[in-house]
């Protein structure tokens, strides 16, 4: 090629160039070219896990790719937050998120990364509430007279939580910030053994999630006050919002959420949220996530970006507003 002249020696190579840029286009468009992992940084068997698995069979379909689902559990979610956070930014990675990552960095623990700044937002899941539940032995029927015997005998009623900074922690926490009581903070390593506790007794009051508290209560293990969203569940329709039975404009509901490791390319996160919204579109996927007491959210990946950051201000104003020991 050197014997030729150089202005065809020029136009040779940027003919050779033009001809490889398809091909990289083509490696690019090529994402999912192998499986995707979800991560779950919980134990097998929740909530999280169970809406993370039908996720996983209907993205699955519509990718072409197998995407499965790792359950990587411990320190309240960060361990497998963490994972996430260090993987590669490819596409394959990603992690079904809850409330958690947010009020764990707002309690002040010392993460190993941070929810806004490592990782990347890419849908909006679903929306589940909880349920304010007492044990038996407690004398109360209604949310009303919970908080007056509460105010009555400051100090004098525990509850129960599946670990400090989670969001039965928090959760219980604003709702008695609301309320004007003091409760007495019990954690526990999972929210199994609260359950076992409040029905033998030995705790006065929980705050569990809504799917996980239904059975107990409908066989008359445990009495159920109120749910916290915004209106009745289909789940518990007996059971009245926290601000109809006596604090008016509370509400409170966990979230879930799709996200990866920052950086993720911008492609992909478009990609995977198109296909996240339309498998919560799906007749079926509804009905799954009805039976965890959850309303789908269909968004945007800067609709969930701005709710990390305000769920991070909300949590962090509470604890400090109210001096909660919250490590």
């Amino acid at each position: 090629m050197k014997s030729l002249p150089s202005p065809i020696r020029r136009a040779l190579l940027l003919a050779a160039a033009g001809l490889l840029l398809p091909l990289q286009a083509s490696a690019q468009a090529a994402w999912p070219a192998r499986p995707i992992k979800i991560v779950v940084p919980f134990a097998p068997g929740g909530s999280n896990d169970n809406m993370a698995r039908v996720l996983a069979n209907k993205l699955s379909a519509r990718l072409g790719q197998p995407v499965v689902v790792e359950n990587k559990g411990g320190s309240g979610g960060t361990i497998g937050t963490d994972y996430v956070t260090k993987a590669q930014p490819d596409g394959y990675t990603l992690l079904f998120a809850s409330t958690s990552i947010t009020t764990n960095a707002a309690a002040g623990k010392k993460l190993p990364y941070d929810p806004v700044k490592d990782l990347a937002p890419i849908g909006m899941i679903a929306t589940t509430p909880f349920a304010v539940v007492v044990s038996n032995d407690l004398k109360v029927t209604t949310l009303r007279e919970f908080i007056d015997l509460a105010r009555a005998k400051p100090g004098s009623i525990s509850y129960g939580t599946a670990g400090v900074g989670g969001i039965n922690h928090m959760g219980t926490e604003l709702l008695a910030a609301e309320a004007k009581v003091k409760l007495i903070h019990a954690p526990y390593k999972g929210i199994s053994l609260a359950f076992t506790d409040l029905m033998g007794g030995n705790l006065q009051m929980l705050l569990p999630s809504l799917a996980a508290a239904t059975q107990h209560i409908h066989s008359g293990k445990m009495r159920g006050l109120a749910v916290t969203s915004a209106q009745r569940s289909p789940l518990a329709p007996e059971l009245p919002t926290v601000a109809e039975a006596g604090l008016p404009g509370f509400q409170l509901e966990a979230w879930f959420g799709l996200f990866g490791p920052a950086r993720l390319p911008a492609d992909v996160v478009k990609r995977l949220n198109a296909e996240l919204n339309a498998v919560l579109a799906m007749s079926d996927v509804k009905d799954v996530l009805a039976r965890e007491a959850a309303t789908p959210r269909p968004g945007t990946p800067a609709a969930l970006g701005s709710l990390v950051q305000s769920e991070l201000v909300r949590w962090t104003k509470l604890i400090k507003d109210n001096n909660i020991q919250a490590m």
